[in-house]
């Protein structure tokens, strides 16, 4: 299955499929342990980075955007 990201508005990007997750140095990041889909933290504020813990939601988390709007060539 491809890789699929969904940004939840205020929340966490939501990933599903066929992903590999690497930190700075370029570590994989287990992600065997988290079934087939899982959350990316987006808030700064999670103590399970680079995953989701639901922090944003405590913190009043406010995304500027979900997503950049392309330019049409």
């Amino acid at each position: 299955m491809a890789a699929k990201i969904t940004i939840r508005p205020n929340g966490p990007y939501l990933v599903e499929g066929d992903v590999e997750v690497v930190d700075v140095n370029g570590n994989k990041i287990d992600t065997s342990g988290r079934g087939p889909r899982f959350a990316l933290c987006r808030c700064g504020g999670s103590v399970t980075k680079p995953f989701c813990d639901g922090t944003h939601s405590k913190i009043g988390f406010q995304a500027a955007e979900a997503a950049v709007a392309q330019e049409k060539k």
